[in-house]
């Protein structure tokens, strides 16, 4: 976004390092959940599905704990931040929103690239979406589910997020650990 200018202001090279840096934090809720959940080989049950879902509280309370023995960490202020989620009617997963009324920082990390990574990547109750179909379906909620300006860089970037993709797919086939980051064919 910094490099299309957009909140040139916000995105220095301190706060870009803190999103990588934080950005692997951002199921950490999922340590509470089940095996049998998280390892189910195929579409979760209703129940399930609820459960699973108690993962987003369950880390923002862990890191909320955390920083409240930390209270000027910047990584961990930002670690806490949560995006809002919508539900789609259980016919696509979940979309992240992040509501342009949260500080610019909560509107520049996580969502979108997760969303990315969630479709393109193969799961046990469906095959990986498409590069092109992820990307149609990230334009169709700019504005909605996605904010304008992330869905904006994006856009700029997305030839990126597809060579990205495709590299590990290349090296977790390689180490015979790739069923979970396999891309679909296009």
């Amino acid at each position: 976004m910094r490099e299309i200018g957009l909140h040139v202001a916000q995105l220095t090279s301190t706060f870009i390092e803190n999103l990588y840096q934080t950005a692997c934090l951002h199921d950490i809720g999922k340590v509470g959940t089940p095996d049998a959940i998280l390892l189910k080989p195929g579409k979760l049950a209703p129940e399930e599905f609820t459960e699973m879902r108690k993962h987003c509280e369950l880390g923002a309370a862990t890191l909320a704990k955390v920083l409240e023995r930390h209270p000027d960490n910047e990584f961990l202020r930002m670690a806490s931040i949560r995006p809002g989620r919508t539900t789609s009617g259980g016919t696509a997963p979940a979309i992240p929103m992040v509501c342009r009324a949260r500080p610019s920082r909560s509107r520049t990390h996580r969502g979108l690239a997760d969303f990315y990574d969630a479709l393109t990547s193969n799961r046990c109750y469906r095959p990986a979406f498409s590069h092109e179909n992820t990307c149609r379906m990230i334009q169709a909620g700019s504005g909605t589910h996605f904010d304008p300006d992330v869905t904006t860089a994006f856009t700029d970037v997305a030839g990126e997020f597809k060579r990205v993709r495709l590299e590990m797919c290349v090296e977790n086939a390689a180490t015979d650990h790739g069923s979970h980051h396999t891309m679909a064919r296009v």
